[in-house]
């Protein structure tokens, strides 16, 4: 984008259309759900046939964290691997999609609590990649993530995706990805095969997480760490959790909730997963 000219063309070009894109927190668990086909990327390939097709898709991921917040506006994002342990197949992986630098810079001129900086450095993690692909499989469509600033309150969070909301009216799908319960640490990795295994303390939370994003009860979801030991356990830290914060944010109270992917995997993560609207 050379110029202020070149701009307001593109802002122009993002008219309101008059239908409101949902939004979507997923839980996107093991990397390794980006090559299967398995119940949960079944569904996200569902989604990528139901929801009107996007201009673009911008992913809050919980696998990038920064200082300040930043977002992607490289004309062409980079496939990031970022794990280790697992088959070649999965790093063989490249998730071609251009990115949208117009885009990039309107979304960051659109935040004033927040400077936001363009980034050409990131690229699409496994937070992104791994669900999108299924989603979007010909990678025609433009995706950006929005780093996670990771020195702030949840408040910040779910303030600055207030600022996002007008980007839905203009054709923009916007994911959250991470997972509502999410403690690695107590993964019981000789479970991964039992179906729907999980820990009480992992089945209650995920209850009230459900029943309190159902009631509209954004307040108690904020302050999470009042949720009792159940809480903690499930969010010993915050960075899979933040972007459900963004997705609540996001959402308006009159939208119909629907869970899917609603299941527990290694006794201490659930892959449960939220469409507003």
């Amino acid at each position: 984008m050379k110029n202020i000219a070149d701009f307001n063309r593109f802002t122009d070009d993002l008219e309101e259309n008059g239908k409101i894109m949902p939004v979507l927190f997923i839980g996107h668990g093991s990397p390794m759900n980006g090559i299967e086909n398995n119940e949960f990327s079944d569904y996200w390939k569902k989604l990528g046939k139901e929801i009107p097709t996007p201009k673009a898709v911008l992913v809050v991921s919980a696998h990038w964290l920064s200082r300040g917040t930043r977002i992607t506006a490289m004309d062409f994002p980079k496939t990031i691997h970022d794990f280790g342990g697992f088959p070649q197949a999965l790093f063989e992986v490249q998730y071609p999609a251009p990115g949208d630098p117009g885009l990039a810079a309107y979304t960051a001129k659109s935040i004033q609590s927040a400077k936001v900086d363009l980034d050409h450095e990131w690229g699409l993690d496994h937070g992104t990649w791994t669900v999108v692909r299924h989603m979007y499989p010909e990678a025609k469509i433009p995706v950006l993530q929005l780093s996670i600033d990771y020195y702030q309150s949840p408040r910040y969070h779910y303030e600055l995706a207030k600022e996002l909301y007008q980007l839905r009216k203009k054709g923009v799908l916007i994911i959250g990805s991470g997972n509502m319960v999410h403690n690695l640490r107590m993964v019981a990795w000789d479970k991964l095969n039992e179906p729907e295994y999980g820990y009480d303390w992992a089945i209650e939370m995920n209850e009230n997480f459900k029943n309190l994003i159902q009631d509209g009860d954004h307040k108690a979801l904020l302050d999470y760490q009042k949720l009792g030991k159940a809480a903690q356990l499930a969010i010993p830290s915050p960075d899979h959790y933040i972007p459900l914060l963004y997705t609540m944010g996001l959402s308006s109270p009159q939208e119909e909730i629907n869970f899917f992917n609603d299941k527990a995997v290694g006794g201490s993560l659930t892959m449960t997963s939220v469409k507003w609207g």
